[in-house]
């Protein structure tokens, strides 16, 4: 548990998601507030005393507000947005505090336009941040014209640039929020769609099975008194339709808990992207002359494999290779997982490689694993039917 811990923690939160844990909100408050190096200036404004105790005082006032507006909408609106209607008020507070400070205490206050920019860039619609940028770098070109001319001039470009910059991360972790609302969505849907299947072939397999044996047991309730010879009959019916019900069940069960290496690789995906791990995966596999059971096996394989990557790893990239070789002991499918990552805790194998021999052991497979150039690398292989196997049949 506590490896696992630690494993998460070196990895940094998905972009659109917010602060998990006290580490990533210092990373995030670190990555916004690297920015605040433009305050140097109007910071210095105010401890050199070149304005009167009231305008200080009020300077000071005005800078503590803008740059506590500024960070509470752009790090706060990172991963949970606030409502249209409170992005706009905050919005315009920094976009009077601006141009009132810079106007009236000079062109050092001119660098707080850059911060108007990036919130205005960041948080809010496209179509309304293509007008607020230009605007506010127009405001402040305007009053540098009246303080510092130079100063405004070398900042104009920059306002302009940064601005459109941060639209650009804005629609990008808007972009993440949705994706992750969409798949959330699908996720649900399938499960939703399990169920239904889960229910259909229940019904298919119990319904016919279960009123068999209820109009036998009738049957036999009423020939039990007169003829018990043909009660018994009865009875031993219901007793081999029940046993044949048990047997189907078992077999249904056995099936959904079969896993597939389609299903598995799709949840693969899943987690190393969200682990922050980038998947290299294969398309959709070619199973032909593969056994279900050494399907099952390579597909436990894939999901301890990737499950170690994620949580043991420190990997950030992961690549995933299914082939068919032919060896000294008949064509095999093998199954490739390697990461560039440290491998796993311990020095030897664990209970889950330990496991997973076993597993593949008992469809004839093999399993391979250990560290690798640069990383850790696990093959699994199970046999495959021969080409003139499958061609005839066999």
């Amino acid at each position: 548990m506590t490896e696992d811990r630690q494993a998460e923690d070196v990895r940094p939160a998905p972009v659109g998601w917010p602060p998990r844990n006290l580490r990533e909100m210092l990373v995030k408050t670190l990555w916004i507030g690297v920015w605040l190096i433009f305050l140097s200036s109007p910071v210095g404004d105010l401890v050199q005393g070149g304005h009167t105790t009231g305008a200080t005082v009020a300077g000071a006032l005005g800078l503590t507000a803008f740059v506590g507006v500024y960070l509470t909408l752009v790090f706060r609106n990172i991963g949970r947005p606030f409502a249209p209607r409170v992005v706009l008020t905050l919005g315009g507070v920094l976009g009077v505090l601006a141009p009132v400070l810079a106007l009236t205490l000079g062109s050092a206050w001119l660098g707080l336009f850059v911060y108007l920019s990036v919130a205005w860039g960041a948080t809010l619609p496209l179509r309304a941040a293509y007008w607020a940028i230009p605007a506010s770098a127009l405001v402040m070109y305007l009053i540098g014209l009246r303080t510092d001319e130079n100063e405004a001039r070398g900042l104009l470009l920059l306002v302009l640039l940064i601005g459109f910059a941060m639209t650009g991360v804005g629609q990008l972790v808007r972009t993440t929020v949705e994706l992750r609302k969409a798949r959330a969505t699908v996720a649900q849907l399938a499960a939703n769609e399990e169920r239904l299947r889960l229910a259909r072939d229940l019904h298919d397999l119990l319904g016919h099975s279960l009123s068999l044996i209820t109009l036998k047991s009738e049957l036999a309730g009423r020939m039990l008194p007169g003829r018990p010879d043909q009660a018994a009959q009865q009875v031993a019916d219901i007793e081999q339709v029940s046993r044949q019900a048990l047997v189907d069940v078992r077999e249904a069960v056995t099936g959904y808990r079969r896993p597939r290496i389609a299903a598995e690789l799709a949840g693969v995906q899943v987690a190393l992207t969200t682990a922050g791990v980038a998947a290299d995966l294969p398309a959709e596999p070619d199973l032909t002359a593969v056994a279900e059971e050494a399907e099952s096996a390579l597909a436990w394989a894939l999901r301890e494999a990737v499950t170690n990557v994620v949580r043991h790893s420190g990997a950030d990239r992961c690549a995933v290779r299914l082939l068919r070789r032919q060896t000294l002991d008949g064509p095999v499918l093998e199954l490739s997982v390697e990461d560039n990552g440290k491998g796993g805790p311990g020095g030897g194998p664990g209970n889950g490689l330990t496991g997973l021999t076993e597993r593949l052991e008992k469809v004839g497979g093999s399993l391979e694993a250990g560290r690798v150039r640069h990383g850790f690398r696990l093959i699994a292989r199970v046999p495959t039917a021969a080409a003139a196997d499958v061609g005839s049949g066999a």
